[in-house]
């Protein structure tokens, strides 16, 4: 296990710059918009993603709306079923531990544990296990840190709820970059400003996704039947 351990930890250094950096400003606004320091903790023990944070925020704090909040939560997080189905053969030979994992599966903590190269004389099981761990201590940690500060100094938060939006940003032009197709980009941009003119503000999330969505099947199923 020790050595399992030893393994593992380095493998999540570039996370823990990425996670604590990013939880100190959860924790910050989450305490500037009135929740409870331990509240914001126990949303990054339990809830444990980080887009889906900071989208809660506004959720918990705008009029009761839970199937906004259900469809919400399920298309920002969609992106974790296809995690799951990629790990199914290496989660499939894990122990007990496995259900750890599986929880734990955030988008870096899969880039690892798909990529990551177990020398044979340690237990993978724990590797796996280690690697999750660590992962959301860091995520954990960075939490801490900006309910404390948040707590005990006053701090000017003006424009600190911006950072959901520079990281969404930031992912977008990552895949702008990378990606040779730029047809879900566009889907995306333009699905996005048509609702909100139709819808406003404080309603074309919902429309745009299912929209995207639709568009996406439609032309999925259209190259099945092409293949055909």
């Amino acid at each position: 296990m020790k050595e399992a351990f030893k393994f593992a930890f380095p493998h999540t250094i570039p996370i823990m710059a990425g996670y604590i950096f990013l939880g100190i400003p959860f924790g910050l606004l989450a305490v500037s918009q009135g929740f409870s320091p331990l509240f914001a903790i126990l949303m990054s023990v339990i809830i444990y993603s980080g887009a889906i944070q900071y989208a809660a925020i506004d959720v918990f704090l705008a009029s009761f709306n839970p199937i906004n909040a259900i469809i919400l939560t399920l298309m920002v997080g969609a992106r974790h079923i296809f995690y799951g189905i990629a790990m199914l053969t290496k989660f499939s030979k894990l122990d007990s531990k496995k259900y750890y994992t599986i929880f734990g599966l955030t988008d870096e903590t899969f880039s690892v544990l798909v990529s990551i190269d177990i020398p044979e004389n340690l237990s993978r099981d724990w590797v796996f296990f280690f690697i999750t761990l660590l992962n959301q201590i860091y995520w954990v940690s960075g939490t801490v840190i900006g309910v404390l500060l948040g707590s005990m100094i006053t701090i000017n938060l003006e424009g600190i709820d911006f950072v959901l939006t520079a990281l969404f940003i930031t992912i977008f032009v990552d895949q702008w970059l990378n990606s040779s197709s730029k047809v879900p980009a566009l889907v995306g941009i333009l699905s996005g400003l048509l609702c909100l003119i139709l819808f406003g503000a404080n309603n074309f999330m919902i429309p745009a996704m299912v929209f995207i969505v639709g568009f996406f099947l439609y032309r999925f199923n259209k190259k099945g039947v092409a293949r055909q």
